[in-house]
């Protein structure tokens, strides 16, 4: 453009960075690409690949964010309606691994012979370390042994498993080993295989407004509310676990843990198998997780008086009497069989469950529904418009701050306990862990859970499918040798490291040529099928 112009005028005009950055998002580029070297090991080639970010949240990339959803969709798709038993069992060793597991047993045995005679075991420790490693090399995941060298186990804690008064009792049936539900026969014969989709809450804190805000803030149970949206990952476990005890079967799930409006969390599940809701609503009633924790009742160290740390000892003193305060397994032991737990979390009664045909319209909605909300923070799901919300949010966070979200949290000094594995540094309400920070809401578990023989595949194992497709929609035998190259990540000090607005214009002419190659891949089958018809129909 030529000639004079107003500044109305160029502010009208788009900015080049911006828009080369649209671009990159409208066409599925990554906005955040990581720069690798890779090297030809048979010519020495050199050349720059701009790997995807990997984000799963939209606020730091959202098409990377996007893929990784579509991905669980996919995931969520084809484990729901399972026809047959995945088979996920590992496979037998092969002859090299099967030489050196026999070596690593004589070896074990040879150990523990002399451990028994009161031998030096060094030398036999040694030997198995490195048979252990040769067992890794060769392909062989895991461990042959629980511990290394066969030394004392550690002392387990037991507490009582008598059933809380107030929960009913559950009816326990032997589990098969299956993962599938009941099939179901029609008047006409057909056969159907039904699944659920089933929402669960948590108790009423208090009574709320339709935007989530509390009633009475005064009288509205935060404390409770923090400490359940803490342990709700454990909640759901033992949900799980009594699910399975009823059904009778190894029941499969995906599940996706949001907030309410409430700012509690719940949570979205497809199961495989019809559940009556009557069963539903008894594995409900009957669930609880008690946290077995020390108690926090008494606040001993606040503001300026906090305890600190000696080098010496590696200890937290208390900072008035210099005596050391108790350890994480003291304060363990010190709760008695007539105490109380910290905490018992429960669902509230409110539940909703439908039934699901393989296929249908309500199988699609569902699946939209379940990921609706994974890509972004827990916070994120609601943002806060009013006074009222913002408030609300506030107070639960403060609620947060001081409590504590496991046994390493630096708030059990606040009560006047050693958190374990404590370590200099620690100062109560500031603890790092992902409960306390402000776009979680207290909930530090995966926002995603799914059940290990959901689908018989991982997402590594999903994404490899997903390759597989689009090569051969390129028409494409295969990938190139990956043996063939050699990578090397770029840092900002490598000589041939891009900065970043050159690194967005190489995704977007990668995704460009991506497209175009995708395109008329697909004008290549349409016409391939348009001449098959049409010699058919001749």
């Amino acid at each position: 453009m030529t000639g004079t112009s107003t500044r109305a005028e160029r502010m009208a005009r788009p900015l080049a960075r911006d828009s080369i950055r649209k671009i990159a998002e409208s066409i599925g580029g990554c906005l955040r690409p990581v720069q690798l070297r890779r090297i030809d090991k048979l010519t020495g080639q050199v050349e720059q690949i701009m790997k995807p970010c990997g984000a799963t949240l939209a606020s730091i990339c959202p098409p990377c964010a996007e893929r990784a959803k579509m991905l669980r969709v996919i995931q969520c798709r084809e484990g729901w309606h399972l026809e047959d038993e995945p088979d996920l069992g590992p496979p037998g060793p092969d002859e090299v691994q099967e030489y050196w597991l026999i070596l690593r047993a004589e070896a074990q045995v040879q150990r523990d012979r002399a451990e028994a005679r009161g031998q030096d075991m060094s030398d036999y420790d040694a030997l198995t370390g490195e048979l252990d490693a040769e067992i890794a090399r060769s392909g062989v995941r895991g461990t042959v042994t629980t511990r290394a060298g066969g030394g004392q186990a550690k002392r387990r804690r037991v507490r009582s498993t008598r059933r809380r008064q107030d929960a009913p009792d559950l009816p326990q049936r032997k589990i098969e080993n299956r993962t599938l539900g009941k099939v179901f026969t029609a008047q006409d014969g057909k056969s159907y295989r039904p699944s659920m989709f089933l929402t669960l809450t948590c108790d009423s804190y208090g009574k709320v407004r339709d935007d989530g805000t509390p009633v009475n803030p005064g009288s509205y149970d935060y404390r409770r509310a923090a400490r359940d949206a803490v342990h709700f990952s454990a909640l759901v476990d033992r949900f799980i676990q009594n699910m399975r005890r009823v059904l009778g079967y190894d029941a499969q799930y995906f599940g996706a843990v949001e907030p309410q409006r409430r700012l509690a969390p719940h949570l979205h599940m497809a199961i495989r198998g019809a559940v009556p809701r009557a069963v539903v609503r008894q594995v409900i009633a009957a669930t609880y997780h008690q946290v077995w924790w020390p108690s926090t009742d008494v606040v001993r160290f606040e503001d300026d008086a906090l305890p600190v740390w000696d080098e010496g000892l590696g200890t937290y003193l208390d900072p008035v009497t210099g005596e050391v305060l108790p350890t994480w397994d003291q304060a363990l032991d010190a709760i008695g069989p007539d105490d109380q737990p910290l905490h018992a979390a429960r669902f509230g009664p409110e539940f909703h469950a439908e039934g699901v045909l393989a296929g249908s319209k309500d199988a699609a909605r569902c699946i939209r529904y379940l990921t609706k909300y994974i890509t972004k923070n827990v916070a994120d799901c609601h943002q806060p418009e009013t006074d009222a919300q913002r408030a609300h949010a506030a107070r639960l966070a403060e609620a947060l701050r001081y409590e504590p979200c496991s046994p390493t949290c630096a708030n059990w000094l606040r009560y006047g306990i050693q958190p374990k594995n404590a370590r200099p540094g620690l100062r109560p309400g500031c603890c790092k862990g992902k409960a306390h920070r402000p776009e979680h809401l207290g909930y530090a578990g995966q926002r995603v859970l799914t059940s290990r023989k959901w689908s018989g595949k991982t997402l590594a194992d999903h994404r490899a499918d997903k390759k597989a497709r689009l090569l051969a929609t390129l028409g494409m035998d295969q990938a190139p040798d990956p043996a063939r190259y050699t990578w090397h990540v770029v840092t900002p000090s490598d000589h041939d490291h891009l900065p970043y607005d050159r690194r967005l214009l190489h995704v977007v002419a990668d995704r460009a040529r991506l497209k175009a190659a995708l395109d008329e891949a697909r004008r290549r089958a349409e016409k391939a099928a348009e001449l098959s018809t049409t010699g058919r129909a001749a």
